[in-house]
């Protein structure tokens, strides 16, 4: 059971054959908070400056084994750990990163199972969906002030990722270690000196190809259109990456496309992208509540009307018209993180997340959510 919040929205999509036509597009609360469904638009990955900055809170690092984070997420998390999580630790402890506790979690969106933090301060993390469909995999985020930045859709996908990027830039220097901590992991998805037997024309369109899609490789890809002047690609590429098959849960592709929207002066519609992406959970957004909004042209009344929603009045009306008590609280502590990712505010709220969903029969999500070393 997810919340449920519902919009229809009328949008004007630009077609391969530059031809106009109307369609309707539909979102749904559960859909986005796994809310799972969601869709969101595209934006360059923003620099490392961007990350949550880490003087203001700073998880306790210490070295973890594997098979504690395996343990953490079949007893705490209660879901099925990755197959290949420990290949994944090797690898990012390879690459210099500090494998820490998954309960190191203070201060961050407390829907994370933290892996490693690298020089700059920056968490990888697997992303436990409140509420996720049975069989889904946990995606892999980097952590940021304002939610999680989509890194990957599942672990494999991820060590993929980076042995193909290691091949191919052997002719740089590198020296393989990263392939050889993965392991049979890594000789499973990748043979050595595909890429360049391939003959594809750069890293990014090979991954795009043969090991899957990347939010951060696509909104480069829409960029590189633009450079070249080809604003029709560009387009095109920007309204498939909203796909909802995609990137389901994340609002980020809808703010992008918002954003190349309102690049070419199509001002109606991108206020219509950002629309649809802000009813995706908002800490999904790649970038701040705030920069999404001004593109939706909405000033405060989001944050108002959400507000509302879980002041006593707003469930008290919610039950008069039916609604059920514990469909309620999960509303509640969806729109709770809604309010928190706004400025970061993760533990301000998170005892009364648990809570909610205590209260509507989810005991071991509360668990997770609460528990911190």
């Amino acid at each position: 059971m997810v919340p449920v919040r519902r919009v229809m929205l009328l949008s004007t999509i630009h077609q391969r054959n530059r031809k106009q036509r109307r369609r309707v597009v539909t979102v749904t609360k559960s859909e986005a908070n796994m809310r799972i469904g969601a869709v969101g638009v595209v934006h360059r990955t923003p620099p490392t400056a961007n990350t949550f900055p880490r003087h203001n809170f700073r998880p306790r690092v210490r070295c973890f084994s594997s098979s504690g984070h395996v343990l953490f997420i079949k007893d705490v998390a209660v879901t099925q750990p990755p197959e290949h999580l420990h290949h994944l630790l090797k690898m990012l402890q390879t690459r210099g990163e500090t494998i820490i506790s998954p309960g190191s979690r203070q201060g961050l969106i407390p829907l994370i199972v933290p892996l490693s933090e690298n020089q700059s301060g920056s968490v990888t993390a697997l992303l436990r969906w409140p509420t996720a469909p049975s069989g889904m995999e946990m995606p892999v985020v980097e952590v940021r002030k304002h939610g999680v930045w989509l890194l990957a859709k599942n672990v494999d996908q991820y060590i993929h990722r980076i042995v193909v990027e290691e091949d191919a830039s052997q002719c740089h220097g590198s020296n393989g270690e990263l392939y050889d901590a993965s392991s049979e992991a890594g000789e499973k998805l990748y043979r050595r000196g595909d890429f360049a037997e391939s003959q594809i024309a750069n890293v990014d369109q090979y991954i795009l190809k043969k090991v899957g899609l990347f939010p951060d490789i696509l909104e480069r890809k829409v960029v590189h259109h633009f450079e070249q002047e080809d604003h029709v690609s560009a387009m095109v590429t920007g309204e498939f990456y909203t796909r909802k098959d995609l990137f389901p849960g994340f609002g980020r592709p809808f703010v992008f496309y918002a954003e190349i929207l309102q690049k070419v002066r199509r001002t109606s519609e991108a206020k219509d992208a950002a629309r649809v992406a802000l009813k995706s959970p908002w800490w999904t957004l790649g970038c701040a509540y705030q920069e999404a909004a001004s593109i939706a042209q909405w000033e405060d009344e989001q944050i108002e009307y959400v507000k509302e929603k879980v002041s006593e009045e707003g469930k008290r009306e919610d039950l008069k018209k039916g609604k059920a008590a514990a469909q309620i609280a999960l509303d509640e502590a969806a729109f709770l993180l809604d309010l928190a990712s706004i400025e970061g505010t993760w533990a301000d709220v998170t005892e009364r997340i648990a809570e909610c969903y205590i209260e509507a029969g989810f005991n071991d999500i509360a668990k997770f959510i609460l528990y911190k070393d």
